[in-house]
């Protein structure tokens, strides 16, 4: 079943399984200081689409390189 809303946890599960990262812990405190993925409220629960959460683990990873001094040089 493909739920299109993900509560917390289950986005931070999917963040872990996709990139190898992601906590619900990283989730709220970023939810309250800024900088982590867009989300919804639903009265007291906060939702993530995966749409949302991969756009945001994209825009958090560099472009490829073959080697770390090209990463330097951007």
């Amino acid at each position: 079943m493909n739920k299109e809303f993900l509560r917390r946890n289950e986005a931070a599960a999917y963040l872990k399984e996709k990139y190898g990262h992601g906590s619900p812990r990283t989730l709220a405190k970023l939810a309250t200081l800024g900088g982590g993925p867009v989300f919804r409220k639903f009265g007291r629960v906060v939702l993530y689409t995966r749409d949302d959460l991969d756009a945001w683990a994209h825009a958090g990873m560099s472009a490829p390189v073959k080697s770390t001094s090209e990463l330097k040089a951007a």
